[in-house]
């Protein structure tokens, strides 16, 4: 049985195995970055996760507020290119309403909050090939799972399976934002990279949710 709330334990357990599948997909990453963006997605995400997991080992965290605070600020001085401050900005306005413990609805919220950073931060709508179209679908998913009366951990594995097929359906898009979009129709039949690390860090969301005893 999964718990009825996430918090610390969770955010903690979350990082942990966000900077073993970032660790993991570092030379996809690349290649996909390679393709249509300047290739350095791979190791800059690697870079900031293994920064990320030095920084929490060294933390006490009140609450799992605190957790995606500390990988807001992290990320941001540590993650170069445009992903750094879209992370950023993502883990940061999920961090302001993460308040305490969440079950399913408190999961959207964190989800909504994060996509509202990275439109607003990137100035990017869905079907822009961007990180967007992982993050969107997966806010929907939770919202809905929540909606539908799911725990917590059901509405993380909703988003995270939203969000890897938001990921897939990047692949015919022609960019429109971002260095991709310098591309033109040549950006199509590529994954966007930003989009595909999203859905890595929300299956690793949902892996530890689902761990939570």
């Amino acid at each position: 049985m999964t718990a009825a709330t996430l918090g610390t334990a969770w955010a903690l357990d979350w990082m942990a195995r966000a900077a073993k599948v970032v660790s993991a997909n570092r030379i996809e990453l690349i290649e996909l970055d390679r393709a249509i963006g300047d290739g350095d997605h791979g190791e800059n995400m690697d870079r900031g996760f293994t920064a990320v997991t030095a920084k929490l080992a060294d933390a006490r965290p009140a609450d799992a507020a605190e957790v995606l605070k500390t990988v807001a600020t992290t990320l941001m001085s540590t993650v170069g290119g445009a992903a750094g401050p879209l992370y950023g900005t993502a883990f940061l306005r999920g961090a302001k309403v993460a308040d305490g413990e969440l079950d399913a609805a408190g999961v959207a919220g964190v989800l909504e909050a994060a996509l509202e950073g990275i439109k607003a931060r990137g100035k990017a709508e869905a079907g822009e090939k961007t990180m967007v179209d992982a993050w969107l679908p997966a806010a929907e998913a939770a919202r809905s799972a929540a909606g539908s009366g799911a725990g917590p951990a059901e509405a993380m594995r909703a988003a995270a399976d939203a969000a890897t097929a938001g990921a897939e359906a990047t692949e015919p898009l022609v960019a429109t934002k971002g260095r991709a979009s310098y591309l033109g129709e040549r950006s199509a039949g590529h994954r966007d990279p930003g989009a595909q690390s999203s859905a890595l860090l929300l299956v690793a969301a949902a892996e530890a949710a689902e761990a939570q005893a």
